[in-house]
Parts: structure tokens; C-alpha cells; sequence
């Protein structure tokens, strides 16, 4: 049964059961072009019916904080609720309202066998670059067609989707500032499992993952298949390969030569694409140039790999 409005949809599934639990998933679409919604759409929106207090549900699919706040204060009657989370490949219990679970615990949901490996791509290159507004542009031009498609944040610098889409340039610095985290040994290899459980569920996964050639990222390269060098420096192009071909034997897409003017010049097409293009600024930039989009879609024609 579903509920929609005239930008989200709720779709509620059948009885479902693991590790000995009965519970619902409440599955979210955001039905827009541009997957967008406003804080008003909650006013008319409703729960689907048929849900069984009982048991628990599961929260998934793409949407804001506050959609989930909401949702989750609405299910309240029912026995626990958890917000799936892809990365971790399992539902986090956010409410427990009775001994059956408790919370902080991770329902480990089942990932339908079809669902293998899909391509993970690395936006790698040095510093000022544009690897974060190009990975975002990248990602939203993408989204509009295959809602399967996450771009996952591999960096502590704070530059996250939600700072990409302020409009000013005062606010995006002041939480960029905010949020700025630093290197631990554990951070890259959460990300690498990350990635992995991620490319079990989408059908693409874009990585961004900062502007230092560091071994500490192996487990990040390690996690991914193929890797897009965006370069205002092109003379440091050639690193980055040796770092993303020829140690983590990944498979170039493409080299995007990173410029300030507005200019867009593929120099070759094989046996990957360079092209000169730009600018990767916020609040500059343009759309992702038609023929590097066809580049990356055709990540998503691949057959998932199994290894």
C-alpha cells in the first residue's frame, strides 16, 4: 500500500522477518526530477495503512533529516523502529519500545542476491581542483535519472552535500569549519567497508576522497573499481594514475583538466576521455559537459562484478 504527495512517495512493504524479528519496511521516493522536497510537503503527508504495531519497521530510502525525524515520531506506536543505512549494510534501532531489540543495535537486512558488485568510481586529484563541487554535480546531474546512485564522502574536510547546497558563501565556509574533522587509522578503512556494502545495494557508487596521494587510502582504493582525475595541475596527473592504475589496478574513466574559465575541450576520447573543462567553483558551475556524463553512464550498463 502506498500514500503520495506530489513529492514523496511511501511505499509500505509485507511482513518481513530476521534474525527472528517481524517487522515492515517504510520505503521512501522522493518523486521529483531533482529529488527535491520542502518542509511544507509534511503537512499533507500520511503513513500508509495496514501497519503493524506489533512489529517493527525499517525507515529506508533517500531524504532529508527532518523527513526522517517526522516519520519516525509518526511510527511511534509500533514495537522498535530503525533507519536503514546502506553503508553499514543494516537498520539502525533509533526507537525501542519493547525488549525485543534495543537501541544502537544493526538489524543486518538481506540483500537481495541479485544484487552483487556495482562500479564504485574515485574522484581523486590534487588540492583546488574542484573534486568536491565536481563529484556533487556530478552525482545530482545523475540522480535525475537513476535514483540508485550514491555519492559517498570519503574525506573529513566538513565539504559534505548539505554544505554544497547553501546558496552563501559565508554560510558553506562557516560549516566547512564546523564540521572539519582530522585522519584516524580507523577512518579510511570505514570508509572501504563502506563502499563495499554500498556496492551491494546501488547501482553506482561516486567516491570523493580528498586531495593527497596517501597509503593510508588503500582500503578505499582497495574498495573501489574504477577512479576520474580532476586536475588544476597538470603536471601532478600522472601520480595519481600511478597511485589509482597501477597500485590499486583500477580503471581510468576519465582526466578532467581543471580550468577557472568557462571552456570545454575533449583532447581525446581513448582509451579514456581527457577533456579541458570548467569552472569547478561554487556557485560557477555549469553542467557536467554531455560527453563526460556519457563516460560515467556507461558505469551503470556494466554487468555487476562479483569480486
Amino acid at each position: 500500500m502506498a500514500i503520495k504527495n506530489p513529492g514523496i512517495h511511501l511505499q509500505l512493504s509485507q511482513h518481513q522477518s530476521i534474525e527472528g524479528l517481524k517487522y515492515q519496511c517504510l520505503t521512501i521516493e522522493l518523486t521529483h526530477k531533482d529529488r527535491m522536497i520542502n518542509p511544507e510537503d509534511l503537512e499533507h503527508l500520511e503513513l500508509p495503512p495496514g501497519i503493524d504495531a506489533t512489529g517493527g519497521v525499517v525507515i529506508s530510502g533517500r531524504g532529508p533529516i527532518w523527513l526522517y525525524t517526522y516519520l519516525a515520531r509518526e511510527l511511534h506506536p509500533t514495537a522498535w523502529i530503525a533507519c536503514n543505512d546502506p553503508r553499514l549494510g543494516g537498520a539502525v534501532v533509533v526507537g525501542a519500545y519493547s525488549d525485543l531489540v534495543k537501541i544502537g543495535q544493526i538489524i543486518q537486512l538481506e540483500i537481495p542476491p541479485t544484487h552483487s558488485l556495482c562500479p564504485a568510481l574515485m574522484v581523486v586529484g590534487p588540492p583546488d581542483s574542484g573534486k568536491s563541487v565536481f563529484s556533487h554535480a556530478l552525482f545530482q546531474s545523475l540522480l535525475g535519472e537513476n535514483p540508485d546512485i550514491y555519492l559517498q564522502r570519503a574525506n573529513w574536510d566538513g565539504e559534505g552535500n548539505y554544505v554544497l547546497a547553501l546558496e552563501s558563501q559565508a554560510e558553506r565556509e562557516g560549516y566547512k569549519r564546523a564540521n572539519k574533522g582530522g585522519l584516524t587509522p580507523e577512518f579510511f578503512p570505514y570508509h572501504g567497508q563502506a563502499i563495499l556494502q554500498l556496492r551491494r545495494q546501488k547501482k553506482l557508487v561516486i567516491v570523493d576522497v580528498g586531495g593527497m596521494v596517501q597509503p593510508e587510502k588503500l582500503p578505499v582504493l582497495e574498495a573501489c573499481s574504477h577512479y576520474l582525475i580532476i586536475s588544476s595541475q597538470p603536471d601532478a596527473v600522472e601520480s595519481w594514475h600511478e597511485f589509482c592504475r597501477d597500485r590499486g589496478n583500477l580503471t581510468p574513466v576519465a582526466v578532467i583538466f581543471s580550468v577557472l574559465e568557462d571552456v570545454e575541450t575533449v583532447q581525446r576520447l581513448e582509451p579514456y576521455l581527457e577533456i579541458t573543462c570548467g569552472p569547478w567553483v561554487m556557485g560557477q558551475t555549469k553542467a557536467v559537459p554531455e560527453v563526460l556524463l556519457q563516460r560515467v553512464r556507461s558505469l551503470l550498463e556494466m554487468p555487476n562484478s562479483h569480486s
